[in-house]
């Protein structure tokens, strides 16, 4: 960003839009200077479709963005999601033979944890140790310095399409700008809504954005296990625009201005107005009408993030309950229906633990692009990271722009 280290950028492209949020972090502190968004049509479920349209709805984010802050961006930290993302759990050991463990004894044993066999199409995109086991000592986070026999590594492991992660970083390339990672979305958000407590004693955190749901379960302070579905918001506008028969863009504003999960809780002869398709005019309708759509793919949505949960033996993982964030987690009444399907607490999740412009940035549709603010601010600076440390994000980088140049 023009030289200043200080300066970081989060960049949210999503399905139904693209989110830049620019933070100076000083004093270890963020403070949000600028925020930019601009709708979004060259996604669908997370992955490019439209290469023109996704540069542009880019490029006028990132200049509003600009705008604001009053500096010029010139790298940023990208989110990624989509049904394309799989996570699972691995497990290394290597020998130490009764002396102290180094830093390289700890890299090594993650590389042995890493070992595993990834599809050509594959990328890994993290490595996230959740624990080490010293010996017979188990649940160890830095076992540097301690002295063994044997390390064991137990790490979380999330792959994305190299196809999807390649498209993403062509069209902020051609949009001007230079990409320092590329983070799973809601890790990115878990780093701004959820609490040291939440993380330590167990949740799980579920971003629905307009194409997809992210869910990530945190224990530990780690993340245990990550799930996309490709459902979300998207889906409950098209659910509204079919069964109100009114224009998918009326459905959007339909579903912001009145949407709501409870039907049991409206108040008897409340009525919206909906446009109508293809003529001029609008048509009366009960709010009930609307909640009955809404309130069964709300439940279907949640049930299915609760059979991945169950599926994997996780139902435990959580006692400090569910956390709800992303653009789509505006509807009335979606933290009480959560609450219902998974028979534990949930609430909703906004940025916090910033300055600045708080205030602006204080929705759940903002919560990626903080996110990826404070991410970018626990790394040790763009040039170092890309060129400097032999990590898996560089690596994608690195290759990806060996692509480029032997396309162009």
């Amino acid at each position: 960003m023009q030289g200043d280290e200080n300066i970081i950028a989060g960049l949210d492209i999503g399905t139904t839009k693209v989110c830049a949020v620019v933070g100076e972090y000083f004093n270890d502190e963020i403070n949000i200077i600028g925020v930019g968004s601009h709708p979004s049509t060259g996604l669908r479920k997370g992955s490019v479709i439209n290469i023109e349209s996704t540069v542009t709805s880019i490029k006028k984010a990132v200049e509003e963005a600009e705008l604001m802050a009053g500096c010029e961006i010139s790298s940023v930290y990208v989110g990624i999601a989509g049904n394309h993302i799989k996570g699972m759990n691995s497990h290394g050991i290597i020998a130490i033979k009764g002396r102290e463990i180094t830093q390289s004894d700890v890299d090594r044993v993650v590389d042995a944890a890493k070992a595993v066999a990834i599809p050509t199409d594959r990328e890994i995109l993290h490595v996230i140790p959740q624990e080490f086991i010293v010996d017979d000592m188990t649940a160890i986070q830095n076992p540097v310095g301690m002295t063994a026999v044997r390390l064991e590594a137990k790490i979380h492991i999330v792959t994305g399409a190299v196809s999807s992660a390649r498209n993403i970083v062509k069209c902020c390339n051609k949009a001007g700008l230079e990409v320092c990672d590329i983070v799973l979305e809601s890790l990115a958000s878990g780093e701004t809504v959820l609490t040291e407590e939440e993380k330590e004693l167990g949740c799980a955190l579920a971003d629905m954005g307009g194409g997809t749901t992210d869910l990530a379960i945190f224990k530990d302070n780690n993340i245990r296990h990550t799930f996309e579905l490709a459902l979300g918001g998207h889906n409950l506008t098209n659910d509204i625009s079919i069964g109100l028969r009114t224009p998918l863009a009326e459905a959007e504003k339909v579903k912001i201005e009145h949407g709501t999960c409870l039907s049991n809780g409206i108040k008897k002869g409340e009525t919206i107005e909906v446009p109508n398709v293809g003529k001029k005019g609008t048509k009366t309708l009960s709010r009930e009408i609307l909640a009955e759509i809404l309130e069964p793919r709300i439940e279907e949505i949640f049930t299915l993030l609760k059979e991945e949960v169950y599926r994997n033996g996780l139902e435990n993982h959580f006692p400090s309950g569910l956390v709800l964030t992303g653009g789509s987690v505006v509807l009335e009444g979606i933290a009480d229906t959560a609450e219902s399907v998974f028979n534990a607490p949930a609430r909703i999740g906004e940025p916090e633990r910033i300055g600045g412009l708080k205030d602006i940035v204080r929705n759940p549709a903002y919560a990626t692009g903080v996110g990826l603010v404070i991410f970018g601010s626990k790394k040790s600076g763009c040039v170092e990271l890309t060129e400097g440390r032999d990590t898996s994000f560089s690596k994608i980088i690195k290759r990806m722009k060996q692509w480029f140049k032997d396309i162009i």
